[in-house]
């Protein structure tokens, strides 16, 4: 069993930069492709970034909405993965999760039914 804990989330104007983290306690944090997703009042889960392991080359890839904006790393040192949130806007505001997939796969999957471990959610709040 994998647990997860996100940080960092708060309320920033429009913008702003927010670095959430994602912290995992797992001595194989290195295997697992790691995902952030976001879900706002009324709205379904979105998938926001995702990166794959160093194995598969530690690709990533974003949601387009994000594309340039946010950027989303890890640490396997410190089984952390982040996501740095630039030029926020209002519609950014959500809760944040974190993610991991245990499935050794060379892709990274947007589908949230695709991850197996979840993170109780971090909110950010971004105001106009």
């Amino acid at each position: 069993q994998v647990q997860l804990v996100e940080s960092g989330g708060g309320l920033v104007q429009a913008g702003g930069s927010l670095r959430l983290s994602c912290a995992a306690s797992t001595r194989t944090f290195s295997a697992y492709t790691m995902g952030w997703f976001r879900q706002a009042p009324g709205k379904e889960r979105e998938f926001v970034a995702g990166i794959s392991t160093i194995w598969s080359g530690g690709r990533t890839w974003y949601v387009d909405s994000v594309k340039g904006r946010f950027t989303i790393s890890r640490d396997n040192a410190k089984n952390t993965v982040y996501l740095q949130m630039n030029s926020l806007k209002p519609e950014d505001t959500a809760v944040y999760y974190c993610a991991a997939d245990s499935t050794i796969r060379t892709n990274i999957v947007t589908r949230a039914n695709e991850y197996d471990y979840w993170g109780q959610g971090t909110q950010v709040t971004v105001s106009s």
